[in-house]
């Protein structure tokens, strides 16, 4: 029974950390090298012109996720001729959820026809290193010199349900005020969706 109550109190000790760790607004993010769905890596740094990218953590399968596809393809649409390009990171296990592996996600962005990259990271390296929890859950960097610094972090708006009469589209007000050289009025929110289902063992 100890053993028991030792475990589930460092099970819920590591979700804590998972929850408080990564990037914060003002970090500067490291490079990352993940498949994407055309089966060719991807990283921040082939976008030789960005002047900032809007990753967005998002999967197959989560209801949420889901109801923003469209809108993530909108801000790439929007965003993308303006140096903002999306990149798009699943963070599943496919290990626990089957309609989150490789395969499905090719078979998603073909249908959908994703016009943005769709990157697999399976083994939760990159997620961890930005901190992200929920899907979806957006991380808007602007490139600054050399180096990328997160100066957005959450939700991608506050209407998941394309129902809120008082919609603040938090990700478009913060790429619109970095393109002219101003700090995102709002830099955090709390980021709504499902959890993460991460890698067991």
């Amino acid at each position: 029974m100890k053993r028991l109550i030792f475990m589930a109190f460092v099970l819920i000790s590591e979700v804590a950390l998972a929850q408080t760790e990564g990037y914060k607004v003002g970090d500067v993010v490291k490079d990352f090298s993940l498949k994407n769905v055309n089966n060719k890596n991807v990283s921040l740094a082939d976008y030789k012109d960005a002047k900032g990218y809007i990753v967005v953590f998002t999967c197959n399968t989560c209801p949420v996720a889901k109801a923003y596809q469209a809108r993530v393809a909108v801000l790439n649409t929007t965003y993308a001729a303006k140096g903002y390009p999306v990149v798009a990171i699943n963070p599943n296990d496919a290990g626990a959820v089957p309609d989150e592996s490789f395969e499905k996600m090719q078979a998603l962005a073909f249908e959908k026809k994703f016009n943005f990259p769709y990157l697999s990271d399976p083994d939760h390296v990159v997620t961890k290193q930005f901190g992200a929890t929920r899907t979806p859950h957006v991380f808007v960097l602007n490139k600054t010199g050399k180096v990328n610094v997160v100066e957005y972090i959450g939700a991608i708006d506050n209407d998941p349900e394309e129902a809120n009469s008082t919609k603040i589209d938090y990700v478009k007000n913060a790429v619109n005020e970095l393109s002219v050289g101003k700090k995102p009025a709002i830099a955090s929110t709390k980021a709504v969706g499902c959890s993460i289902k991460w890698k067991k063992g």
